[in-house]
């Protein structure tokens, strides 16, 4: 009877892996964010937003994935009214503006073109125009991708030189701009939130996170390995989204898949016997996974000058939910120390965790 328990716990485990890599890889991190530059002078606000295309399939004639020029053009009054209804800009005495739509500096010239937006976003620029100089913006932000928790939309605001972040998501919608100095509270609350959401909805880390604790240890161990793995990360974050060290994406992702499949094939290979140079294969890791954290900011374009409360945001997010994964790992492994089913139950999923980073390998290495 115990047998066909620890079975069952096992496929169980595995099957609950096996859906994680179905899940989307990495680059879907960031298939449900928008972003937005909004540049205030004058009596006008030029905004260049960047959105996933398929919240704008309307206007999307050619059915090819991709939101160009023209097409922007020919649904430039529906546009219009669409956006209206889900981007409220607002002025002095919180008057709207008279709103136009043009296609954006990165849309192609022609639907299916070689032009700069990736494939799963489309480009385009919406003007605001008042009668009167503005001395303040409230934006009212109404536009996710249905039903995901985890969409939003980094604004960066410019106006004389100085440079604000909002992160609007769909619990926080709405933000008044008044031109002068910005918090630094405010400029790093938004990246803080991000910072936790890439971490709790990044399968990749998490799955690399528990097969580092698989294996339990004492708490010496444990936090040698957590320490090792936020250092690393932190060091090439940084150093990435200041354009110090920069690598192709597809090696890193790559990269971080062969960190799984490495840690979890030891686990089964070595057992506590790996327990003991654990940190330093931690920290060679954790610098790859910094670079994996990196290429979601940077495909942000974060405005320079406020780029270091963005960074200081966006890694304290991380190691907060790094925090709460790593707890909960541990709370859970040691209701299952003295079981005499538990050996069998961490190889069980280590194997499966193997398996899968060695599927994602192959899906980020050998497939374009």
């Amino acid at each position: 009877m115990r047998r066909r328990w620890i079975w069952s716990a096992l496929l169980a485990a595995t099957s609950l892996l096996g859906q994680s890599a179905a899940a989307p890889t990495a680059q879907a991190h960031w298939a449900d964010q928008a972003a937005a530059e909004i540049v205030a002078a004058g009596s006008t606000a030029r905004v260049t937003l960047t959105v996933p295309a398929g919240l704008l399939a309307s206007a999307e004639d050619n059915r090819n994935g991709r939101i160009a020029g023209e097409e922007i053009r020919a649904h430039r009054g529906a546009l219009r009214r669409f956006l209206d209804g889900r981007i409220r800009v607002l002025g002095r005495y919180r008057a709207g503006g008279t709103l136009t739509v043009e296609p954006g500096p990165d849309a192609p010239a022609v639907a299916g073109g070689s032009g700069l937006a990736p494939a799963t976003h489309a480009t385009l620029t919406l003007v605001y125009t008042w009668p009167a100089a503005i001395e303040a913006l409230s934006v009212r932000y109404d536009l996710f991708v249905p039903n995901v928790s985890t969409a939003s939309c980094l604004a960066t605001i410019r106006h004389d030189g100085q440079v604000h972040n909002v992160v609007f998501t769909p619990e926080h919608r709405a933000a008044t701009i008044t031109f002068g100095r910005t918090p630094v509270w405010q400029a790093i609350g938004g990246f803080v939130t991000l910072g936790i959401g890439h971490i709790l909805t990044g399968y990749d880390h998490i799955l690399f996170l528990l097969s580092l604790l698989m294996l339990g240890g004492s708490m010496r161990s444990i936090v040698k390995i957590v320490t090792a793995f936020t250092v690393a990360h932190s060091v090439t974050l940084s150093l990435a989204v200041l354009d110090v060290v920069t690598l192709p994406s597809r090696w890193v992702e790559s990269a971080i898949a062969l960190s799984i499949f490495y840690v979890a094939a030891e686990n089964v290979w070595r057992g506590t016997a790996s327990l003991r140079n654990r940190w330093l294969v931690t920290f060679g890791f954790g610098l790859v996974h910094g670079m994996g954290f990196a290429s979601a900011l940077r495909e942000m374009r974060l405005p320079q000058a406020n780029v270091a409360a963005s960074l200081v945001g966006f890694n304290v997010g991380v190691e907060i939910g790094q925090l709460a994964v790593v707890i909960l790992a541990c709370l859970a492994l040691d209701v299952l120390r003295n079981r005499t089913w538990a050996p069998s139950f961490r190889q069980g999923v280590s194997l499966a965790t193997a398996l899968v980073g060695a599927v994602w390998f192959v899906e980020r290495a050998l497939t374009a």
